[in-house]
């Protein structure tokens, strides 16, 4: 048996879509929303999602409670703009009844879209785990799963629609920003100052452009590596009005 797990805020939009990936593969789907003020409850409950509500603290303690809640022996995190294919899930479904006690899970390939088109890149991530053998998830800013066994690969790729359109992007860039500046700053960030925000700006644009391919897509790619640029700015810029106000 496996359980998807899904945690979501505000995500009306895209939550039908990634739950319907997922009914072929899924035994229990269960949502946990961190206080969504459109549809997304309403949409996960019509398609037979188990919704639970905790108030968003983190990410980690998020994927924690659906881990709790959870009653499979295998769980499966996707988010709500990912997708899962017919060829991964009977990739999925081939190789977790087939594996040694060792194995604590198995990383997934996300083939990742920008603006709705193929941005020819992928990551691999940690979302597939035996529930007895996650032991739980920690890290305020970017969750890390911990562990017991090794981690296998799942070869098919789940499709990862991030920054659908400009207006998506600067609402997520805002609502989150604030978030990560507050994280920054009870950790006694260094004081940002000209060097700083270069860095981390010049930085977030590399890495979309060069690391990540940008540069094989066109406008598309600049726009989204300077956008990539402006989200590292607006994060570091209200971490700076905190420092400031904290003076």
């Amino acid at each position: 048996m496996i359980s998807v797990l899904i945690i979501t805020k505000n995500d009306g939009n895209v939550i039908g879509e990634c739950i319907k990936s997922v009914k072929d593969l899924a035994d229990e789907i269960i949502v946990v929303d961190g206080g969504s003020q459109d549809n997304t409850i309403e949409i996960s409950e019509k398609l037979g999602a188990k919704v639970v509500k905790n108030t968003f603290k983190n990410f980690s303690d998020q994927r924690n409670l659906a881990k709790e809640v959870a009653k499979s022996d295998w769980i499966f995190y996707i988010d709500s703009d990912e997708r899962a294919t017919p060829e991964f899930i009977k990739d999925v479904r081939s190789r977790i009844y087939d594996v040694g006690n060792y194995i604590a899970g198995f990383y997934v390939w996300r083939k990742t879209f920008y603006l709705g088109r193929d941005w020819g890149f992928s990551d691999k991530v940690e979302r597939i785990f035996r529930k007895d053998k996650l032991k739980g998830w920690h890290g305020v800013v970017h969750e890390t799963p911990e562990f017991e066994g090794t981690l296998e690969t799942i070869s098919e790729p789940i499709l990862h629609y991030t920054h659908r359109s400009l207006e998506q992007m600067v609402e997520k860039t805002n609502e989150w920003s604030g978030y990560e500046a507050e994280l920054r700053a009870k950790v006694n960030h260094p004081k940002m100052n000209l060097f700083r925000f270069a860095r981390v700006m010049v930085s977030g644009f590399l890495r979309s452009y060069i690391s990540e391919k940008g540069y094989k897509n066109g406008t598309a790619g600049l726009i989204e590596s300077i956008y990539q640029a402006f989200s590292m700015f607006i994060t570091y810029a209200k971490l700076w009005e905190k420092q400031q106000s904290r003076k």
